[in-house]
Protein backbone atom coordinates (compact mmCIF):
# COMPACT_ATOMS: atom_id res chain seq x y z
CA UNK A 1 0.00 0.00 0.00
CA UNK A 2 0.89 3.63 -0.71
CA UNK A 3 2.29 5.58 2.12
CA UNK A 4 -0.50 8.42 1.39
CA UNK A 5 -3.39 5.65 1.42
CA UNK A 6 -1.95 4.62 5.03
CA UNK A 7 -1.77 8.37 6.36
CA UNK A 8 -5.57 8.84 4.73
CA UNK A 9 -7.02 5.56 6.51
CA UNK A 10 -4.80 6.94 9.65
CA UNK A 11 -7.25 10.13 9.64
CA UNK A 12 -10.38 8.46 8.41
CA UNK A 13 -10.37 6.52 12.01
CA UNK A 14 -9.26 9.86 14.12
CA UNK A 15 -5.32 8.56 14.72
CA UNK A 16 -2.40 11.28 15.12
CA UNK A 17 -0.22 8.47 14.81
CA UNK A 18 1.33 8.16 10.32
CA UNK A 19 1.37 4.24 10.35
CA UNK A 20 5.19 3.92 8.85
CA UNK A 21 5.46 1.62 6.16
CA UNK A 22 8.44 0.42 4.84
CA UNK A 23 8.41 3.35 2.40
CA UNK A 24 8.24 5.93 5.03
CA UNK A 25 11.00 7.45 6.55
CA UNK A 26 10.24 9.19 9.20
CA UNK A 27 6.66 10.32 11.19
CA UNK A 28 5.38 13.25 10.54
CA UNK A 29 5.71 15.86 13.77
CA UNK A 30 2.25 18.06 14.48
CA UNK A 31 2.81 21.40 16.32
CA UNK A 32 0.60 21.64 18.70
CA UNK A 33 -1.77 24.77 19.22
CA UNK A 34 -1.12 26.90 22.38
CA UNK A 35 2.49 25.83 22.63
CA UNK A 36 2.79 29.07 23.28
CA UNK A 37 1.59 28.46 26.70
CA UNK A 38 4.78 26.35 27.96
CA UNK A 39 2.60 23.70 28.61
CA UNK A 40 4.41 20.88 28.07
CA UNK A 41 2.82 17.81 25.89
CA UNK A 42 6.30 15.36 26.37
CA UNK A 43 6.65 14.93 29.78
CA UNK A 44 9.26 13.56 32.07
CA UNK A 45 9.46 11.06 34.33
CA UNK A 46 9.18 13.12 37.27
CA UNK A 47 6.46 15.09 36.29
CA UNK A 48 4.23 11.75 35.72
CA UNK A 49 4.52 10.38 38.96
CA UNK A 50 1.02 10.95 39.96
CA UNK A 51 -0.48 9.57 36.91
CA UNK A 52 -0.82 6.24 37.59
CA UNK A 53 -3.24 3.60 35.64
CA UNK A 54 -3.86 1.45 38.99
CA UNK A 55 -5.14 4.38 40.81
CA UNK A 56 -8.64 4.66 41.38
CA UNK A 57 -10.63 7.44 43.17
CA UNK A 58 -10.77 7.67 47.11
CA UNK A 59 -13.78 6.45 48.13
CA UNK A 60 -14.86 9.03 49.80
CA UNK A 61 -14.28 11.36 46.62
CA UNK A 62 -17.53 13.51 45.14
CA UNK A 63 -15.90 14.87 42.41
CA UNK A 64 -18.12 12.87 39.94
CA UNK A 65 -20.81 13.73 42.43
CA UNK A 66 -20.52 17.00 41.92
CA UNK A 67 -20.16 16.83 38.02
CA UNK A 68 -23.83 14.60 37.61
CA UNK A 69 -25.57 17.46 39.81
CA UNK A 70 -23.95 20.68 38.29
CA UNK A 71 -24.13 19.28 34.69
CA UNK A 72 -27.93 18.64 35.62
CA UNK A 73 -29.05 21.52 36.93
CA UNK A 74 -32.75 22.59 35.80
CA UNK A 75 -33.06 19.18 33.64
CA UNK A 76 -36.09 17.09 34.59
CA UNK A 77 -35.12 13.50 33.73
CA UNK A 78 -31.96 13.99 36.27
CA UNK A 79 -33.62 15.51 39.08
CA UNK A 80 -36.79 13.18 39.12
CA UNK A 81 -34.75 10.22 38.81
CA UNK A 82 -32.59 11.42 41.79
CA UNK A 83 -34.99 13.32 44.22
CA UNK A 84 -32.81 14.26 47.21
CA UNK A 85 -31.19 17.57 45.50
CA UNK A 86 -28.07 18.58 47.05
CA UNK A 87 -27.50 21.86 45.05
CA UNK A 88 -28.55 25.53 45.81
CA UNK A 89 -27.80 27.66 43.22
CA UNK A 90 -28.77 31.78 42.58
CA UNK A 91 -30.33 32.30 39.69
CA UNK A 92 -32.11 34.96 37.36
CA UNK A 93 -35.05 34.91 35.36
CA UNK A 94 -35.10 37.65 32.50
CA UNK A 95 -37.84 39.96 31.92
CA UNK A 96 -40.95 39.11 29.61
CA UNK A 97 -40.67 35.80 31.07
CA UNK A 98 -44.02 34.21 31.70
CA UNK A 99 -45.26 32.66 34.71
CA UNK A 100 -48.31 30.47 35.39
CA UNK A 101 -50.93 30.41 38.79
CA UNK A 102 -54.26 28.40 38.67
CA UNK A 103 -56.95 29.42 40.76
CA UNK A 104 -60.51 28.89 42.31
CA UNK A 105 -60.92 33.08 42.84
CA UNK A 106 -60.73 36.26 40.69
CA UNK A 107 -58.03 37.43 43.27
CA UNK A 108 -54.13 38.30 42.87
CA UNK A 109 -52.18 36.65 45.79
CA UNK A 110 -51.02 38.92 48.31
CA UNK A 111 -49.18 36.37 50.34
CA UNK A 112 -46.42 34.57 48.58
CA UNK A 113 -47.96 31.54 46.09
CA UNK A 114 -46.78 29.43 43.53
CA UNK A 115 -46.39 29.99 39.94
CA UNK A 116 -45.72 27.42 37.27
CA UNK A 117 -43.25 28.05 34.12
CA UNK A 118 -45.62 25.97 31.77
CA UNK A 119 -49.66 26.42 31.77
CA UNK A 120 -50.20 22.86 31.78
CA UNK A 121 -48.98 22.35 35.38
CA UNK A 122 -50.69 25.92 36.88
CA UNK A 123 -54.41 24.69 34.99
CA UNK A 124 -54.20 21.64 37.43
CA UNK A 125 -55.04 23.73 40.05
CA UNK A 126 -57.78 25.81 38.17
CA UNK A 127 -60.74 24.16 39.60
CA UNK A 128 -63.73 26.00 40.91
CA UNK A 129 -67.47 25.16 40.49
CA UNK A 130 -68.77 23.97 37.12
CA UNK A 131 -71.12 26.88 37.09
CA UNK A 132 -68.82 29.65 37.67
CA UNK A 133 -65.56 27.76 36.54
CA UNK A 134 -62.24 28.43 37.44
CA UNK A 135 -59.22 31.75 36.92
CA UNK A 136 -55.88 31.20 35.61
CA UNK A 137 -53.55 34.36 35.73
CA UNK A 138 -50.63 34.60 33.78
CA UNK A 139 -47.68 37.36 34.84
CA UNK A 140 -44.87 38.83 33.39
CA UNK A 141 -41.43 39.44 34.47
CA UNK A 142 -40.93 43.36 34.10
CA UNK A 143 -36.79 43.37 35.42
CA UNK A 144 -35.08 40.73 36.21
CA UNK A 145 -36.39 38.30 39.12
CA UNK A 146 -33.60 37.01 41.48
CA UNK A 147 -34.17 33.67 42.23
CA UNK A 148 -33.28 30.36 44.58
CA UNK A 149 -33.42 27.24 42.90
CA UNK A 150 -32.56 24.28 44.63
CA UNK A 151 -32.76 20.98 42.67
CA UNK A 152 -33.92 17.38 42.83
CA UNK A 153 -37.02 17.30 43.04
CA UNK A 154 -37.30 20.05 45.75
CA UNK A 155 -41.41 20.37 45.46
CA UNK A 156 -42.01 16.75 46.20
CA UNK A 157 -44.20 15.71 49.08
CA UNK A 158 -42.14 12.21 49.68
CA UNK A 159 -42.64 10.51 53.01
CA UNK A 160 -40.89 7.65 54.90
CA UNK A 161 -37.64 6.22 53.35
CA UNK A 162 -38.87 8.11 49.79
CA UNK A 163 -37.78 11.44 51.91
CA UNK A 164 -35.40 14.30 51.42
CA UNK A 165 -36.75 16.16 48.72
CA UNK A 166 -37.07 19.26 50.33
CA UNK A 167 -34.29 18.60 53.08
CA UNK A 168 -31.59 21.78 51.84
CA UNK A 169 -34.80 24.03 52.16
CA UNK A 170 -35.51 22.67 55.25
CA UNK A 171 -32.05 24.06 56.46
CA UNK A 172 -32.49 26.91 55.57
CA UNK A 173 -36.36 27.86 56.74
CA UNK A 174 -35.65 25.63 59.77
CA UNK A 175 -32.01 24.90 60.95
CA UNK A 176 -31.85 20.77 60.05
CA UNK A 177 -34.27 18.66 58.20
CA UNK A 178 -37.79 18.38 59.30
CA UNK A 179 -39.22 15.30 57.59
CA UNK A 180 -42.43 15.43 60.28
CA UNK A 181 -43.39 19.26 58.37
CA UNK A 182 -43.41 17.65 54.78
CA UNK A 183 -46.71 19.33 54.18
CA UNK A 184 -45.82 23.00 55.65
CA UNK A 185 -46.17 24.28 52.51
CA UNK A 186 -47.42 27.51 53.41
CA UNK A 187 -44.76 27.83 56.79
CA UNK A 188 -42.03 26.79 54.67
CA UNK A 189 -42.89 29.47 51.48
CA UNK A 190 -43.40 32.68 53.68
CA UNK A 191 -40.09 31.69 56.02
CA UNK A 192 -38.16 31.24 52.90
CA UNK A 193 -39.32 34.70 51.18
CA UNK A 194 -38.80 36.42 54.21
CA UNK A 195 -35.33 35.65 54.84
CA UNK A 196 -34.85 36.16 51.33
CA UNK A 197 -35.88 39.66 51.51
CA UNK A 198 -32.98 40.75 53.25
CA UNK A 199 -31.05 39.39 49.74
CA UNK A 200 -33.24 41.23 47.06
CA UNK A 201 -34.35 37.47 46.06
CA UNK A 202 -37.81 37.75 44.47
CA UNK A 203 -38.94 33.55 44.70
CA UNK A 204 -37.53 30.08 44.75
CA UNK A 205 -37.44 27.46 41.75
CA UNK A 206 -38.46 23.83 42.26
CA UNK A 207 -39.31 21.13 40.52
CA UNK A 208 -42.11 18.37 41.06
CA UNK A 209 -44.32 17.70 38.07
CA UNK A 210 -43.04 20.55 36.09
CA UNK A 211 -40.90 23.49 37.56
CA UNK A 212 -42.55 26.01 39.03
CA UNK A 213 -41.33 29.11 41.11
CA UNK A 214 -42.48 30.44 44.67
CA UNK A 215 -43.12 34.26 44.02
CA UNK A 216 -43.09 36.06 46.78
CA UNK A 217 -45.04 39.07 45.59
CA UNK A 218 -47.37 39.43 42.76
CA UNK A 219 -46.60 42.83 42.70
CA UNK A 220 -43.36 43.63 42.36
CA UNK A 221 -41.45 43.14 39.34
CA UNK A 222 -44.28 41.20 37.63
CA UNK A 223 -47.33 42.84 35.42
CA UNK A 224 -50.91 41.02 34.83
CA UNK A 225 -51.06 39.48 31.38
CA UNK A 226 -54.24 37.74 31.67
CA UNK A 227 -56.79 37.00 34.02
CA UNK A 228 -58.75 34.37 32.38
CA UNK A 229 -62.25 32.93 33.69
CA UNK A 230 -61.90 29.37 32.22
CA UNK A 231 -64.31 26.39 32.21
CA UNK A 232 -63.14 24.21 35.35
CA UNK A 233 -61.97 21.02 35.28
CA UNK A 234 -64.94 18.42 35.49
CA UNK A 235 -64.14 15.57 37.80
CA UNK A 236 -67.55 14.26 36.66
CA UNK A 237 -69.61 11.72 38.76
CA UNK A 238 -68.97 8.62 41.22
CA UNK A 239 -69.61 5.69 39.29
CA UNK A 240 -70.47 3.01 41.70
CA UNK A 241 -69.51 4.94 44.90
CA UNK A 242 -65.96 5.60 43.17
CA UNK A 243 -64.88 9.11 41.32
CA UNK A 244 -64.49 9.26 37.93
CA UNK A 245 -60.95 10.81 37.40
CA UNK A 246 -60.20 10.28 33.81
CA UNK A 247 -60.42 14.39 33.08
CA UNK A 248 -57.62 14.19 36.13
CA UNK A 249 -55.86 12.64 34.39
CA UNK A 250 -56.01 14.03 30.91
CA UNK A 251 -54.55 17.19 32.32
CA UNK A 252 -51.57 15.02 34.76
CA UNK A 253 -50.72 13.12 30.87
CA UNK A 254 -50.39 17.30 29.62
CA UNK A 255 -48.29 17.97 32.51
CA UNK A 256 -46.21 15.20 32.42
CA UNK A 257 -46.06 16.09 28.10
CA UNK A 258 -44.89 19.69 28.89
CA UNK A 259 -42.18 18.42 31.45
CA UNK A 260 -40.85 16.30 29.08
CA UNK A 261 -40.16 19.42 27.48
CA UNK A 262 -37.07 20.16 30.12
CA UNK A 263 -36.28 16.23 30.06
CA UNK A 264 -32.53 17.09 29.32
CA UNK A 265 -30.05 19.61 28.42
CA UNK A 266 -30.54 22.48 28.42
CA UNK A 267 -33.39 21.86 30.70
CA UNK A 268 -35.26 24.78 32.03
CA UNK A 269 -34.37 27.90 29.91
CA UNK A 270 -36.47 30.54 31.59
CA UNK A 271 -34.62 30.33 35.33
CA UNK A 272 -30.69 31.13 34.04
CA UNK A 273 -28.46 30.16 37.19
CA UNK A 274 -25.16 31.63 38.34
CA UNK A 275 -22.91 28.64 38.59
CA UNK A 276 -20.37 30.81 40.12
CA UNK A 277 -21.79 30.80 43.14
CA UNK A 278 -23.32 27.21 43.62
CA UNK A 279 -23.50 25.80 47.10
CA UNK A 280 -23.07 22.00 47.24
CA UNK A 281 -23.45 19.40 50.04
CA UNK A 282 -21.06 17.07 48.34
CA UNK A 283 -18.82 19.54 49.15
CA UNK A 284 -16.46 17.59 51.77
CA UNK A 285 -14.74 20.50 53.03
CA UNK A 286 -17.64 22.40 53.25
CA UNK A 287 -19.82 19.92 54.96
CA UNK A 288 -18.05 17.11 55.98
CA UNK A 289 -20.49 15.26 58.98
CA UNK A 290 -22.27 14.54 55.70
CA UNK A 291 -19.74 12.10 54.46
CA UNK A 292 -20.12 9.51 57.30
CA UNK A 293 -23.76 10.08 56.57
CA UNK A 294 -23.54 8.61 52.93
CA UNK A 295 -20.80 6.21 53.87
CA UNK A 296 -22.00 2.65 52.26
CA UNK A 297 -25.02 4.12 50.86
CA UNK A 298 -26.21 4.33 47.03
CA UNK A 299 -26.68 7.98 46.06
CA UNK A 300 -30.86 6.66 45.43
CA UNK A 301 -30.66 7.44 49.27
CA UNK A 302 -28.28 10.20 50.07
CA UNK A 303 -30.36 12.53 52.42
CA UNK A 304 -29.42 15.72 54.42
CA UNK A 305 -30.23 14.20 58.07
CA UNK A 306 -27.51 14.07 60.33
CA UNK A 307 -26.35 17.88 59.36
CA UNK A 308 -24.37 19.00 61.85
CA UNK A 309 -25.09 22.17 63.53
CA UNK A 310 -21.73 23.56 62.22
CA UNK A 311 -22.28 22.30 58.85
CA UNK A 312 -25.72 24.21 58.99
CA UNK A 313 -23.80 27.37 60.04
CA UNK A 314 -21.52 27.19 57.54
CA UNK A 315 -24.09 26.77 55.06
CA UNK A 316 -25.86 30.04 56.02
CA UNK A 317 -22.82 31.55 56.29
CA UNK A 318 -21.66 30.83 52.63
CA UNK A 319 -25.23 31.30 51.54
CA UNK A 320 -24.66 35.30 52.91
CA UNK A 321 -21.95 35.53 51.28
CA UNK A 322 -22.78 34.71 47.61
CA UNK A 323 -25.83 35.91 48.39
CA UNK A 324 -24.66 39.58 49.28
CA UNK A 325 -22.37 39.55 46.77
CA UNK A 326 -23.80 39.11 43.43
CA UNK A 327 -21.58 41.49 41.40
CA UNK A 328 -18.54 39.39 43.08
CA UNK A 329 -15.57 39.18 40.17
CA UNK A 330 -15.16 35.36 38.82
CA UNK A 331 -13.49 33.67 36.03
CA UNK A 332 -15.47 33.84 33.23
CA UNK A 333 -15.32 30.31 32.73
CA UNK A 334 -18.71 28.59 30.87
CA UNK A 335 -19.29 26.02 33.40
CA UNK A 336 -22.45 24.07 31.58
CA UNK A 337 -20.82 24.41 28.17
CA UNK A 338 -17.28 22.64 29.76
CA UNK A 339 -20.10 20.17 31.42
CA UNK A 340 -21.54 19.49 28.25
CA UNK A 341 -18.45 19.51 26.02
CA UNK A 342 -16.95 16.52 28.20
CA UNK A 343 -20.28 14.91 28.28
CA UNK A 344 -20.98 14.58 24.51
CA UNK A 345 -17.19 13.96 23.56
CA UNK A 346 -17.35 10.62 26.06
CA UNK A 347 -21.09 9.87 26.51
CA UNK A 348 -21.99 8.08 23.12
CA UNK A 349 -18.96 6.51 22.62
CA UNK A 350 -18.83 4.95 25.97
CA UNK A 351 -22.10 3.73 25.26
CA UNK A 352 -20.94 1.83 21.97
CA UNK A 353 -18.30 0.33 23.81
CA UNK A 354 -20.61 -1.12 26.39
CA UNK A 355 -23.08 -2.41 23.35
CA UNK A 356 -20.01 -3.55 21.71
CA UNK A 357 -18.53 -5.37 23.91
CA UNK A 358 -21.56 -6.58 25.60
CA UNK A 359 -22.23 -8.50 21.19
CA UNK A 360 -18.81 -10.40 22.11
CA UNK A 361 -20.30 -12.29 24.62
CA UNK A 362 -22.44 -14.87 22.18
CA UNK A 363 -19.11 -14.75 20.08
CA UNK A 364 -18.25 -18.90 19.25
CA UNK A 365 -15.97 -18.33 16.45
CA UNK A 366 -12.43 -17.78 17.69
CA UNK A 367 -11.69 -15.85 14.71
CA UNK A 368 -14.75 -13.42 15.12
CA UNK A 369 -13.88 -13.26 18.79
CA UNK A 370 -10.43 -11.89 18.00
CA UNK A 371 -12.12 -9.45 14.81
CA UNK A 372 -14.01 -7.98 16.92
CA UNK A 373 -11.74 -7.14 20.28
CA UNK A 374 -9.80 -5.37 17.36
CA UNK A 375 -13.10 -3.48 16.62
CA UNK A 376 -12.99 -2.41 20.24
CA UNK A 377 -9.37 -1.64 20.50
CA UNK A 378 -9.88 0.80 17.60
CA UNK A 379 -13.06 2.56 19.34
CA UNK A 380 -10.70 2.76 22.18
CA UNK A 381 -7.63 4.37 20.38
CA UNK A 382 -10.75 6.99 18.70
CA UNK A 383 -11.25 8.05 22.06
CA UNK A 384 -7.23 8.95 23.15
CA UNK A 385 -6.32 9.59 19.10
CA UNK A 386 -6.14 13.48 20.39
CA UNK A 387 -3.62 12.39 23.56
CA UNK A 388 -1.59 9.84 21.67
CA UNK A 389 1.38 11.51 21.52
CA UNK A 390 4.61 10.24 18.99
CA UNK A 391 6.70 9.13 22.06
CA UNK A 392 4.08 6.90 23.85
CA UNK A 393 4.97 3.54 22.73
CA UNK A 394 5.24 0.45 24.43
CA UNK A 395 8.47 -1.32 24.42
CA UNK A 396 9.36 -4.85 23.10
CA UNK A 397 7.52 -7.75 24.64
CA UNK A 398 10.87 -8.72 26.66
CA UNK A 399 10.35 -5.78 28.67
CA UNK A 400 6.40 -5.49 29.05
CA UNK A 401 6.70 -7.46 32.70
CA UNK A 402 9.25 -4.69 34.00
CA UNK A 403 7.63 -1.53 32.49
CA UNK A 404 3.20 -2.19 32.64
CA UNK A 405 1.65 0.30 31.64
CA UNK A 406 4.33 3.42 32.54
CA UNK A 407 4.72 4.21 28.68
CA UNK A 408 0.74 5.57 28.71
CA UNK A 409 1.25 7.63 31.56
CA UNK A 410 1.97 10.84 29.25
CA UNK A 411 -1.46 9.98 27.22
CA UNK A 412 -3.72 9.85 30.35
CA UNK A 413 -2.06 12.76 31.61
CA UNK A 414 -2.95 14.53 28.28
CA UNK A 415 -6.46 13.60 28.22
CA UNK A 416 -7.03 13.94 32.04
CA UNK A 417 -6.38 17.79 31.92
CA UNK A 418 -6.99 18.76 28.02
CA UNK A 419 -9.92 20.68 29.43
CA UNK A 420 -8.83 22.32 32.21
CA UNK A 421 -4.82 23.07 32.23
CA UNK A 422 -5.08 26.77 31.13
CA UNK A 423 -8.45 27.46 33.46
CA UNK A 424 -6.06 26.19 36.22
CA UNK A 425 -3.37 27.72 35.79
CA UNK A 426 -4.67 30.98 34.09
CA UNK A 427 -7.97 31.31 35.43
CA UNK A 428 -7.63 30.03 39.60
CA UNK A 429 -6.62 33.62 40.99
CA UNK A 430 -9.73 34.60 39.58
CA UNK A 431 -12.66 31.79 40.80
CA UNK A 432 -14.79 31.88 43.30
CA UNK A 433 -15.16 28.98 46.00
CA UNK A 434 -17.76 27.92 43.88
CA UNK A 435 -15.63 27.16 40.96
CA UNK A 436 -12.98 26.11 42.23
CA UNK A 437 -15.16 23.17 43.72
CA UNK A 438 -16.58 22.82 39.83
CA UNK A 439 -12.90 22.70 38.90
CA UNK A 440 -11.67 20.21 40.79
CA UNK A 441 -15.35 18.13 40.19
CA UNK A 442 -14.45 18.31 36.35
CA UNK A 443 -10.30 16.99 37.14
CA UNK A 444 -11.84 14.45 39.28
CA UNK A 445 -14.22 13.19 36.80
CA UNK A 446 -11.74 13.92 33.45
CA UNK A 447 -8.84 11.64 35.51
CA UNK A 448 -10.59 8.88 36.10
CA UNK A 449 -12.88 8.79 32.80
CA UNK A 450 -8.93 8.88 31.03
CA UNK A 451 -7.49 6.70 33.52
CA UNK A 452 -9.88 3.89 32.70
CA UNK A 453 -9.82 4.77 29.02
CA UNK A 454 -6.15 4.85 28.31
CA UNK A 455 -5.50 1.76 30.55
CA UNK A 456 -8.11 -0.56 28.28
CA UNK A 457 -6.42 1.00 24.89
CA UNK A 458 -3.10 0.40 26.66
CA UNK A 459 -3.63 -3.24 27.62
CA UNK A 460 -5.23 -3.64 23.90
CA UNK A 461 -1.52 -2.00 22.60
CA UNK A 462 0.36 -4.50 24.53
CA UNK A 463 -1.63 -7.26 23.55
CA UNK A 464 -0.89 -6.60 19.76
CA UNK A 465 -4.62 -5.43 19.04
CA UNK A 466 -3.97 -2.11 18.09
CA UNK A 467 -3.84 -1.51 14.49
CA UNK A 468 -1.41 1.34 15.17
CA UNK A 469 0.90 0.76 17.04
CA UNK A 470 2.14 -2.98 17.73
CA UNK A 471 5.18 -5.43 19.54
CA UNK A 472 7.64 -5.52 16.92
CA UNK A 473 8.06 -9.01 17.90
CA UNK A 474 4.57 -10.04 18.23
CA UNK A 475 3.24 -13.08 15.60
CA UNK A 476 -0.09 -14.47 14.95
CA UNK A 477 -3.41 -13.81 16.25
CA UNK A 478 -4.02 -14.18 20.41
CA UNK A 479 -5.14 -17.18 21.68
CA UNK A 480 -8.91 -17.38 22.32
CA UNK A 481 -8.07 -17.63 26.31
CA UNK A 482 -6.08 -14.52 25.96
CA UNK A 483 -8.93 -13.32 24.09
CA UNK A 484 -11.95 -13.74 26.37
CA UNK A 485 -9.69 -12.56 29.44
CA UNK A 486 -9.19 -9.15 27.99
CA UNK A 487 -12.98 -8.65 27.20
CA UNK A 488 -14.12 -9.34 29.98
CA UNK A 489 -11.10 -7.00 31.83
CA UNK A 490 -12.36 -4.39 29.43
CA UNK A 491 -16.12 -4.82 30.74
CA UNK A 492 -14.94 -4.78 34.04
CA UNK A 493 -13.47 -1.53 33.67
CA UNK A 494 -15.75 -0.09 31.81
CA UNK A 495 -18.87 -1.17 34.07
CA UNK A 496 -16.85 0.13 37.05
CA UNK A 497 -16.69 3.55 35.39
CA UNK A 498 -19.71 4.34 33.76
CA UNK A 499 -21.18 2.92 37.52
CA UNK A 500 -18.74 6.11 38.92
CA UNK A 501 -19.48 8.42 36.22
CA UNK A 502 -23.73 7.54 36.36
CA UNK A 503 -24.51 9.76 33.39
CA UNK A 504 -27.88 10.86 33.34
CA UNK A 505 -27.61 10.47 29.44
CA UNK A 506 -27.51 6.63 29.82
CA UNK A 507 -30.92 6.46 31.44
CA UNK A 508 -33.40 5.74 28.51
CA UNK A 509 -35.94 3.67 27.18
CA UNK A 510 -34.18 0.66 25.77
CA UNK A 511 -35.86 0.25 22.78
CA UNK A 512 -37.03 3.75 22.23
CA UNK A 513 -40.87 4.17 22.62
CA UNK A 514 -41.99 4.98 19.04
CA UNK A 515 -44.99 7.05 19.58
CA UNK A 516 -45.28 6.26 23.18
CA UNK A 517 -43.17 8.49 25.52
CA UNK A 518 -40.37 7.78 27.30
CA UNK A 519 -41.53 8.38 31.01
CA UNK A 520 -40.00 8.04 34.69
CA UNK A 521 -41.97 7.89 37.82
CA UNK A 522 -43.02 11.13 38.50
CA UNK A 523 -44.53 12.35 41.91
CA UNK A 524 -47.40 12.26 42.55
CA UNK A 525 -48.33 10.18 39.84
CA UNK A 526 -48.78 6.30 41.30
CA UNK A 527 -46.90 7.55 44.35
CA UNK A 528 -47.68 7.01 48.01
CA UNK A 529 -49.03 9.25 50.40
CA UNK A 530 -51.07 8.93 53.57
CA UNK A 531 -53.79 7.77 51.62
CA UNK A 532 -52.01 5.07 49.91
CA UNK A 533 -49.99 3.30 52.32
CA UNK A 534 -46.84 1.13 50.73
CA UNK A 535 -48.57 -1.98 51.63
CA UNK A 536 -51.70 -1.22 48.89
CA UNK A 537 -51.43 -4.11 46.27
CA UNK A 538 -51.73 -1.80 43.23
CA UNK A 539 -50.78 -4.70 40.63
CA UNK A 540 -53.59 -6.67 41.27
CA UNK A 541 -56.44 -3.85 41.79
CA UNK A 542 -58.38 -3.23 38.73
CA UNK A 543 -60.81 -0.77 40.73
CA UNK A 544 -59.10 2.35 41.83
CA UNK A 545 -60.52 4.04 45.19
CA UNK A 546 -58.44 6.58 45.44
CA UNK A 547 -56.74 9.66 42.60
CA UNK A 548 -53.28 7.77 43.73
CA UNK A 549 -54.07 4.46 42.64
CA UNK A 550 -56.32 5.29 39.60
CA UNK A 551 -52.63 7.32 38.49
CA UNK A 552 -50.91 4.38 39.80
CA UNK A 553 -52.96 2.48 37.64
CA UNK A 554 -52.52 4.45 34.77
CA UNK A 555 -48.74 4.66 34.80
CA UNK A 556 -47.78 1.51 35.80
CA UNK A 557 -45.68 2.09 38.13
CA UNK A 558 -44.62 -0.46 40.63
CA UNK A 559 -43.38 -0.61 43.89
CA UNK A 560 -39.79 -0.53 43.11
CA UNK A 561 -40.23 2.05 40.69
CA UNK A 562 -40.66 4.48 43.73
CA UNK A 563 -37.13 3.89 45.05
CA UNK A 564 -34.99 3.31 41.93
CA UNK A 565 -36.85 5.10 39.51
CA UNK A 566 -36.64 3.52 35.78
CA UNK A 567 -37.58 4.55 32.56
CA UNK A 568 -40.90 2.99 30.85
CA UNK A 569 -42.86 3.84 27.72
CA UNK A 570 -46.58 5.25 28.09
CA UNK A 571 -49.22 6.29 25.85
CA UNK A 572 -49.70 10.12 24.97
CA UNK A 573 -53.37 9.33 24.53
CA UNK A 574 -56.53 7.93 25.70
CA UNK A 575 -56.69 5.57 26.99
CA UNK A 576 -53.83 5.78 29.05
CA UNK A 577 -53.32 2.45 30.50
CA UNK A 578 -52.20 -0.13 28.44
CA UNK A 579 -48.39 -0.01 28.43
Amino acid sequence: MMWWVDVLVGLTCGAVILVPTPSTAAHAVQTPLGAHHDIPLDFGYDELVDWRLDEPPDANATGNLIFETASSLLQFWPNTRYRNGHTIVPGVVRPGTLLYHGTSKQEVPSVPEWTATDPEHSLAFCQGRTETGCWHLTLAATRPLQVLYFDGSSASKLQGNQGGSMDSQDIITWGEPKPEWLYKERERIAALCEWGQQYGLDGFARMQMDFEIMLCNFTAGVEVVTFANLASLKIGPPQDGRPNYKHIMFRATEIIHSSSWHYRYPGETRVQLDLARLVSFYDTALFPSLVSQRAGQERWDHRLLGISAADSAALMKRLDETLSKQDQTNSGVDWPTLFRVIIDRHADRLDLLRDLLADTSTVMDSDELYRQARVIQLQLRVIVTPYALHSATPPNSSMLQQVGTSWAKPVFRGCATAHTTVISSLLSGQMTPSERLLLDAVQQTTRELCRVMVKMWAKGVMNGLDEYLWLDDREGDLPRAVVEGILQDWRTELDGLMTWLDWSVWIKCRPSCGPKRCYIPTWPFGFPSDKLPMSFPAPELQQPQTLEQFMHLQTGTNFADWERPQPKCIRRVQPYAGF
